[in-house]
């Protein structure tokens, strides 16, 4: 800790750090969303970091006339589905191993730390041959599923961390009063870890809603497009139609950041846990 932070006065190196930082984020957000707004004639008139002096939604309407929605539908099947598997099996395996002293239960929990230490790009050609051999190639499923194998690992690290801290007398009291696995489980475990539940979410919703060398390798149609590859596709549609691919960029970023709003709460919570002990 700093002498001035002891002292009470304040930081003003850190201070001005911390605004040049929030201005190198805040910058090209505001490069994207002013951009976007512009029309494309106006794109190479205007300067870059001026307000648009025609705004219009028009590259907006053009990214969606371009089945925008069913790549936003897509990306959202995925990145739902990704996220309801992966804290349902991580949860439960959570559970198990805390609750299950056992040497089998510790074995597997460093299964699960194991494959935290694996990287997608070296699994990527087996995984393609498994895919292809269960006939899911160029579907939904092929993204859904090795993105759920591959979110398991650290949300179960994550989420056996936070039932750890659950006192020992609560579970001993409920199963004194009759409670079974699953009622412990639905009355006390989930609302206890609701933070790690939710930070959890948003990590891996966050990675699937992003991902690019599953959808990439895995997929091929328009049919089963998500939003990532439509970034690509977009990038080489309209090559000269600069707003219009930043609109797409802001479209695609909407549902995500309603994510983050919604739960930001107990996502801090989640992210600081322990800083306080």
């Amino acid at each position: 800790m700093s002498t001035s932070a002891l002292n009470g006065r304040p930081n003003i190196a850190a201070g001005i750090l911390g605004w040049l930082w929030l201005a190198i984020v805040l910058l090209p957000i505001y490069f994207i969303v002013v951009t976007s707004l512009r029309p494309r004639e106006d794109f190479y008139q205007e300067r870059p970091l001026s307000l648009p002096s025609r705004p219009t939604l028009d590259a907006y309407a053009t990214v969606i006339g371009n089945d925008f929605g069913r790549y936003i539908g897509n990306s959202l099947v995925v990145t739902i589905s990704t996220v309801a598997v992966t804290l349902l099996v991580a949860l439960g395996a959570a559970f198990t191993v805390v609750r299950n002293r056992s040497r089998w239960s510790s074995r597997v929990f460093r299964l699960f730390l194991l494959g935290i230490a694996i990287p997608i790009q070296a699994t990527i050609i087996p995984v393609y041959y498994l895919i292809v051999q269960l006939g899911l190639y160029d579907t939904l499923w092929a993204l859904i599923l090795p993105s759920v194998a591959f979110a398991i690992p650290l949300s179960v690290l994550i989420l056996s961390t936070f039932l750890r801290d659950i006192p020992g007398e609560l579970f001993e009291s409920m199963t004194v009063d009759g409670a079974g696995e699953l009622r412990i489980l639905w009355s006390l475990v989930i609302p206890m870890t609701k933070p790690a539940l939710v930070t959890v979410g948003v990590y891996n919703a966050l990675s699937v809603w992003n991902g690019f060398l599953f959808p990439l390798v895995l997929t091929q149609s328009a049919e089963t497009r998500v939003l990532p590859l439509s970034l690509w596709s977009y990038q080489g549609e309209f090559t000269m139609n600069v707003p219009a691919v930043l609109a797409a960029v802001v479209l695609s970023a909407l549902p995500i950041l309603a994510a983050y709003i919604v739960g930001r709460r107990q996502l801090v919570s989640g992210l600081t846990a322990g800083f306080g002990k």
